[in-house]
């Protein structure tokens, strides 16, 4: 399944709150054999104001001059006009009659879809005095390559999380040969400590026998 992309949820949440519309541009690279999200936003001026628009998409391919009417929607109706985009092309702007986000969703991408596409808004303002009609136009490049090429972002971010990774590794390493001499060099204290008193307890054991040996030849002396 294809991961849409954050354009789509966006469009959506645009085309549910009006008082939210934003004009963001469309993505331009899609991936051969995947989908893509060819978007178009065109935000009313006057939110009070009531509408009506119609969306046309037509497309131009790479080294072609004249552009080819494919699709057209005017609520509820989408119509494919093109035999290259049938069962390839499916609306996924405003599912209302003032539509303001006009995206369709292009369905197995070939290298055949790279060029460009215009995206039109034919809106007519329902005004209280006369009604009147507002065109605005777009356009999306569109490139077709094999492999999704990683955004620059990504790769920063990616170079930034094994430098981190690496940071940490060398700062636990560090934190270990510290604990380690630190241990060690208490067992060592220890040690020298044990010895000490080994040492200590020799000599006074020494001391205590020779004693002894004194006072036994001293009553050996007066026996005598």
């Amino acid at each position: 399944m294809n991961q849409l992309p954050v354009f789509v949820v966006f469009s959506l949440l645009v085309s549910e709150c009006y008082g939210g519309c934003a004009e963001v541009d469309s993505e331009t690279e899609a991936v051969a054999g995947g989908g893509f999200l060819l978007g178009c936003i065109s935000c009313k001026t006057r939110e009070e104001v009531p509408a009506r628009a119609t969306v046309d998409w037509h497309f131009k391919p790479a080294g072609e001059e004249k552009f080819r009417h494919i699709f057209h929607y005017d609520h509820p109706n989408a119509t494919v006009f093109h035999p290259d985009f049938h069962d390839r092309l499916e609306w996924h702007g405003t599912l209302n009659p003032d539509v303001q986000t006009g995206a369709v969703y292009l369905q197995n991408v070939t290298f055949n879809d790279t060029g460009t596409y215009r995206c039109t808004f034919r809106r007519t303002l329902l005004l209280s005095l006369s009604h009147q009609l507002v065109i605005v136009e777009k356009e999306v490049e569109l490139t077709v390559v094999a492999e999704a090429s990683p955004e620059l972002v990504a790769v920063v971010s990616e170079i930034m999380m094994y430098v981190l990774i690496v940071g940490l590794q060398l700062w636990l390493i560090a934190v270990l040969i510290y604990c380690y001499k630190k241990i060690w060099d208490e067992h060592e204290r220890h040690e020298a400590r044990k010895a000490l008193r080994a040492q200590a307890e020799l000599l006074q054991e020494k001391e205590n026998g020779g004693g002894d040996q004194t006072e036994k030849l001293d009553r050996k002396a007066s026996l005598e």
